[in-house]
């Protein structure tokens, strides 16, 4: 290179495993010997160039069936040179990088056999690889090359998160055609591969398991089969790995550096040699392809070049004929009609898949030479290459490998991670690529890659090395000659070395070879101008005929060729003359340098001499000084040392004694604290004591009167049982319930017809508010109308000529004064109409307010009377159904007596008193066997009486869970109450909740502990109770024959014994009609429950909130002026009194519900639907009160709108997502507060600053904005303007155009979800209160207590 003047490229090719990554180190070592340089912070740029290697390696190279440590790209490292000789810059390019088979080698914490993709090869070590030591030179190199410590740690946390995100596995969603994660631990790798990654673990796994697709109608989402899924998962992970990649070779040339001027440059080649493997992919169509053009360039090299150049000099050349592998390069890279055009062709329609590819491939080339078709296979194809044999390539996954294009929920997925690195990654990808609607092929850009490379190499002095792999068995010492001899004329080498023997390979032309070598000969160049003939006088003269075959050299036209070897003993010969003439050179150097020495170290001896008489001065005027301060040191430092001591013993006298004065103040307001808190606590004992006394007198007399009642019912039961005998009595009955339910059923259609006048007067309510925002904006552009015009007037009038003087005026002047006062008295009139209009707008502004409010107001009293009606209603239902039941046993008892009198007619006469006598007998064995039922109903009404007794007392909580619930249930279950046909506990419990909510309806307290009981019980009633097809088809049963009713009724019951073991057991109860209704009145009032807490805490925060809205004048002053005073912090404090009175109020309801262990997912609920009622209430301001759209006020709301956010910080697990419920608000906010406005595009405005308001919302604010504080404008004219435009277009095809948000005061959860929410709830081994514990009609309970205990 030094003597050519010329620029180098070296090829190094061979089979995979031959050792060409070897080679090419040890050549860059030699380069780097020879061409050194000093670099910065102790890194030349020679070590930046070796080091790069391990690092290339480490994220490159993967272990193949042929290569332990096999390149699975193309390198070409271009290093630099000075004039002089040194190393002044390199670049690296890389080609082609096979990301399916690249593996990491170095540790990542868990064990290589625990990642997917490491573990399918099943080889995770390799003989004589150290993993440890191999991490520690990548860690070494990757300093070297100029990557920091911190994105050497982000580099690793990329690749550990692609080895996470290959271990997510996905399975088939509820939905159609869907996916998701399959299971607890593919979960753990997606969270660990989000925070590796940075970003949101919900977007990485919608990016993984949904596509976007955009349409004319608008933007789609699609979900994705496992299948789909997990191809996106792995295009994922090979799009970041690529990326890191490319990030790494990027890093590295910029940190070794390119020189801009460098002209002279030794390129080093390492590319994939040939691959034939059992399954071969788009990756070795594409190595071979650069192979088989590799080889083409070596041929043209070698023997077309070669050959043309003899013949263009005339020499004597007998040609050689090679392989020529043209016909198997147009196969592939040809257009239109190549292997890479199709494939690129195939990949442009939606609809291609392999197989049709394939077939493709078979019609276009089935007349050419070079390609074959399997016989057994309709997906594969065969190229024949000139150098590498038959290569079959499987088409499955050429299509996906050959596009280029990144999904673009990927490239949202990385800009939006927090990692440095993962966003510069997103920046590397081609602008084709990261674009839908352009395509970018693979092939397309190799094959780009490739002419690029080619063409630099063009450029170049060609040098080839060949690596031969002596065996395929991985041994040493053991070469294979059949292997290696297919090698070598695979490669062409053969013909190589028929030419090497017979050819020149040393050209010069005339004026380089005299330049060179003139000096061996300089009297032959005096007199002589033909450099042809001084030439061959040269050689002649040095006598090179010692050279077989003869003739050793040839002279063409414009060049000397020599022979192999010439060159080398011209040169050694040059060198000696140049030897001999140096050293004559040398001589004379010599001498003037050794006088020069002489003449400098006298010089040099006299100036030391004068130094060290000065420094001996120098160090004793020192040490005189060093003494005289260090008597001065002492002296102050002993000073210090008395001076501490006595300020030690000062403080800690006063410590003493304030310590001895804060224990005696401590003493004596404890003292005081205990006096005050005895007294407390006898008061509230005191309290308590009568309380109690309170009610267990209420107890006892609620007692007696449950007696007495039970007492009259049974009377009425057996008169009814009397008249039950009477035949007509079921006929009456049944009548009467007929009645009944066509009462009740003209009672339900009038209560439909409120419905729908309720409906149709909400509907004309929004009309009216529509009229009356139609109104107010008629209203304010007639003022600003009046306005204009009275600007005008005054305008015309101080333009009109002033009338001081009565002066005579000439008839010309009037004449021009007539029409300007006929002008103004126009104005005067059009002012007075346009005041006239404004005045008749405002009266209908008022009469249509008047009438909305007449509206409401007939719409409260409608509510009030629907919901009465509604509670009627149900009441009369509830009676129905206990009249039915009534009704459904007298006719059982009828049809009883019924039966026995048919048999009793059948009889003869004279066994008829035989047959009564059998009867009474009969009876008479009855009767005390239905004694001990009868004491068995007795008892256990009593326990349901104590039962009751105990759940209207707050028996509090056991271990977080309800008491009173809990209670309920096992005796419920128990007693068998769920399967019994009519019963009247659960009313009875019923009556209790509602008595003690309706009671405490403002006392937070009772209300939380009943929400947590009846959520707890309605979860449980749900996981128990199990419908059956009679209790499902009720409404049925009413209208079917009485008869058909009855014989469904059951008539073998089990033993209470039996079922409660059974129901221990886990098994559901077959509930019936009762236990149904009762599940879902007990639903009802669960939800009547939440809205009463939620509505207690709208009403209290509600006046708050009202004050929130608008910042106080007072602080508006001082906002505006911007004052700035020491009292500011108290100012603030006061500003954000009512914000944190509504902070207050939330934390007071959220550790209310805490303390009752009310379930998460409804507090959750309750603070979303607040959150949402605040937003409401605040963005609806904005859009009505001018005075709300200002900029201090919207400083203020977005201080308030803070402290929230702090809250929902702090409460995150009961908080939820009520923060994002704010999102109108704080958008309204963010616009209200942002500075040059004016500047704001439309698209800037509704797309970053108010995505989620509508064009109506932000013209609203927009229009109504003021700036109190710095006096800037809203947003232009021009945006003003599209917003106009806009709505006028939305108009047209939009039947809503209310701008108001509308508060959300549905229930918001269902059965189901408490029961998804809330785990399994144990009943057992509970704090029973003193009632229950002590009574024997309970004593299941102790033994579940004591079966939990075991």
């Amino acid at each position: 290179m030094k003597n050519d003047g010329k620029s180098n490229s070296i090829l190094v090719s061979g089979e995979s495993g031959a050792g060409k990554t070897e080679t090419i180190m040890m050549l860059m070592r030699y380069l780097a010997y020879l061409g050194p340089r000093s670099g910065t912070e102790g890194r030349t740029v020679e070590q930046q160039v070796l080091e790069s290697n391990p690092v290339l390696e480490a994220f490159g190279n993967a272990k193949t069936v042929r290569n332990n440590n096999s390149s699975r790209f193309g390198k070409f490292v271009e290093i630099q040179f000075d004039k002089e000789g040194h190393i002044s810059g390199a670049a690296i390019r890389t080609y082609l990088l096979e990301r399916s088979r690249d593996k990491e080698r170095y540790k990542l914490g868990a064990g290589p056999k625990s990642f997917h993709y490491l573990n399918q090869s099943n080889c995770i070590e390799v003989d004589g690889i150290n993993d440890s030591q191999e991490y520690l030179a990548t860690r070494s190199a990757m300093y070297i090359v100029g990557i920091s410590e911190e994105e050497q740690e982000a580099i690793f946390r990329v690749v550990a998160a692609v080895l996470h995100i290959g271990n997510i596995d996905f399975d088939e969603g509820t939905e159609v055609d869907s996916s998701v994660i399959k299971d607890d631990k593919s979960r753990f790798h997606l969270k660990t591969a989000s925070e590796l990654l940075m970003c949101d673990c919900d977007k990485l796994e919608k990016a993984l398991i949904t596509r976007i697709m955009v349409t004319r109608e608008g933007v789609i989402t699609k979900t994705l089969v496992p299948e789909l899924a997990i191809v996106s998962r792995d295009g994922l992970a090979k799009t970041i790995y690529s990326l890191l990649f490319d990030w790494i070779v990027n890093k590295i040339n910029v940190s070794i550096g390119q020189e801009a001027n460098s002209t002279q440059s030794i390129g080093v080649l390492d590319i994939c040699g040939f691959e034939n493997f059992e399954v071969n992919s788009f990756e070795q169509l594409c190595i071979n392809y650069a192979n088989e053009k590799l080889q083409e360039y070596f041929n043209q090299y070698i023997f077309k070049m070669e050959q043309q150049e003899y013949t263009e000099e005339e020499i004597d050349w007998s040609y050689i004929d090679f392989v020529d592998n043209q016909d198997v390069l147009d196969l592939i890279e040809k257009k239109p009609g190549g292997v890479i055009a199709l494939l690129d062709e195939a990949c442009m329609f939606h609809r291609s898949t392999h197989e049709t590819f394939a077939q493709k491939l078979y019609t276009t080339f089935q007349q050419n030479k070079p390609f074959l078709k399997p016989e057994l296979s309709r997906t594969a194809f065969t190229i024949v290459h000139r150098f590498a044999g038959n290569v079959t390539y499987q088409t499955d996954h050429f299509l996906d490998k050959n596009n280029e294009y990144v999904v673009a929920e990927h490239q949202d997925l990385l800009r939006a991670s927090a990692c440095q690195l993962v966003k510069s990654l997103i920046r590397l990808l081609p602008e084709e690529t990261s674009k839908s609607t352009k395509f970018s092929s693979v092939g397309a850009k190799f094959k780009q890659q490739l002419q690029e490379l080619m063409k630099t190499l063009s450029s170049m002095e060609p040098h080839y090395i060949r690596c031969v792999k002596p065996n395929y068995r991985f041994r040493s010492s053991i070469f294979d000659n059949q292997d290696v001899l297919q090698q070598l004329r695979c490669a062409g080498i053969l013909e190589a070395i028929k030419i090497s023997c017979a050819r020149y390979p040393t050209r010069k032309t005339f004026i380089e070879f005299l330049h060179r070598f003139s000096v061996l000969a300089p009297e032959l160049m005096e007199g002589n101008n033909d450099d042809k003939i001084v030439c061959q006088k040269i050689l002649d003269k040095l006598g090179l005929t010692n050279y077989q075959p003869t003739p050793p050299w040839k002279i063409g036209k414009t060049k000397v060729f020599l022979r192999e070897g010439q060159m080398a003993d011209l040169d050694a010969r040059r060198r000696e003359v140049l030897q001999r003439a140096a050293k004559t050179i040398q001589r004379k150097i010599r001498k003037h340098l050794a006088r020069k020495n002489f003449f400098l170290l006298r010089k040099s001896t006299i100036h030391i001499q004068s130094l060290c008489r000065g420094m001996l001065a120098r160090k004793t005027y020192e040490m005189i000084r060093r003494e005289a301060s260090a008597i001065k040191i002492q002296k102050t430092l002993r000073m210090y040392f008395a001076k501490k001591l006595y300020l030690q013993q000062k403080m800690a006298a006063v410590t003493l004694q304030a310590g001895l004065h804060a224990m005696s103040a401590r003493k004596e307001f404890r003292f005081r604290r205990e006096t005050k808190a005895a007294i407390l606590i006898q008061a509230k004992w005191r309290d308590h004591r009568e309380y109690l006394c309170y009610k267990a007198l209420q107890d006892a007399t609620l007692v007696y009167q449950c007696a007495w009642r039970q007492r009259l019912a049974r009377r009425a039961l057996s008169q009814l049982k009397m008249t039950a005998t009477e035949t007509g009595s079921p006929k009456a009955a049944k009548h009467q319930l007929e009645k009944r339910v066509e009462v009740l059923t003209m009672r339900l259609r009038l209560e439909k017809y409120i419905r729908a006048d309720y409906k149709e007067a909400k509907e004309e309510v929004m009309k009216l508010r529509k009229q009356l925002l139609e109104m107010q904006i008629q209203v304010q552009n007639a003022e600003a109308a009046i306005r204009k015009e009275r600007e005008a007037t005054k305008k015309a009038i101080a333009e009109a000529p002033p009338i001081v003087k009565e002066t005579p005026i000439p008839g010309e002047d009037t004449t021009k004064v007539d029409p300007l006062t006929a002008e103004v008295e126009q104005l005067k009139a059009l002012l007075q109409a346009e005041r006239e209009a404004c005045e008749a707008a405002r009266k209908a502004q008022e009469e249509s307010l008047k009438r909305n409010e007449e509206l409401v107001k007939k719409v409260e009293v409608a509510e009030k009377e629907m919901e009465r009606l509604q509670d009627t209603v149900q009441r009369l239902e509830e009676k129905n159904l206990n009249l039915e039941e009534e009704c459904k046993v007298l006719w059982q008892q009828a049809i009883v007596m019924s039966d026995t009198a048919k048999k009793m007619a059948m009889l003869p006469n004279r066994n008829l008193f035989q047959a009564m006598a059998q009867k009474l007998a009969d009876r008479k064995e009855i009767e005390p066997e239905e004694k001990p039922k009868i004491s068995l109903n007795e008892e256990q009404q009593e326990n349901q009486e104590l039962l009751i007794k105990s759940i209207s007392q707050d028996l509090g909580f056991s271990r977080g869970r309800p008491i009173a619930a809990c209670l309920m249930y096992e005796c419920l279950l128990h007693w068998r109450s769920f399967e019994v046909e009519r019963t009247s506990i659960f009313d009875r419990i019923i009556q209790i909740i509602g008595t003690c909510i309706e009671t405490s309806q403002d006392n937070n307290d009772t209300l939380a502990y009943w929400f947590s009981n009846s959520s707890t019980l309605l979860l449980l009633l749900q996981k128990t109770l199990k419908s059956s097809g009679a209790v499902h088809s009720t409404a049925h049963r009413r209208r079917t024959p009485s008869s058909a009713l009855f014989s469904k009724l059951p008539s073998v019951r089990g033993t209470p014994q039996n079922i409660s073991r059974a129901l221990l057991g886990g098994r559901q109860v077959e509930a019936k009609y009762p236990a149904l209704l009762f599940k879902q009145q007990l639903t009802a009032y669960l939800e009547k429950i939440y809205g009463m807490i939620r509505d207690n805490l709208k009403e209290e925060i509600s006046p708050l909130l009202g004050l929130c809205i608008q910042v106080p004048r007072t602080s508006r002053a001082s906002l505006t002026k911007g004052a700035r005073s020491h009292a500011n912090p108290q100012a603030h404090q006061n500003l954000m009194a009512h914000w944190q009175s509504i902070v207050k109020s939330l934390t007071t309801y959220l550790n209310i519900m805490k303390s009752n262990f009310v379930p998460p997912l409804l507090v959750r609920k309750v603070f979303v639907q607040v959150f949402s009622f605040i937003n409401v209430q605040l963005f609806n301001s904005f859009l009505l009160r001018r005075e709300c759209c200002s900029f201090s006020n919207g400083e203020y709301v977005k201080a308030g709108l803070a402290e929230l956010e702090q809250w929902c910080f702090d409460t995150d697990e009961f908080a939820g997502s009520a923060w994002n419920e704010l999102k109108h608000s704080r958008q309204a906010v963010g616009f209200l507060v942002i500075h040059q406005k004016p500047k704001k595009t439309l698209e800037e405005i509704t797309k970053n600053l108010c995505p989620e308001l509508s064009i109506q919302q932000v013209y609203r604010i927009s229009t109504m904005y003021w700036d109190d504080k710095y006096g800037t404008h809203s947003v232009s004219s021009e945006v003003i303007r599209s917003m106009r435009v806009t709505m006028s277009e939305e108009a047209n095809c939009q039947t809503e155009n209310s701008f108001l948000l509308d508060d959300d005061s549905s229930i918001p959860f269902t059965v189901d979800d408490i029961s998804k929410s809330i785990t399994e709830v144990e009943t057992s081994d509970l704090d029973l209160p003193p009632l229950i514990r002590e009574n024997s009609g309970f004593a299941f309970l102790h033994r579940r207590n004591e079966f939990s205990i075991v």
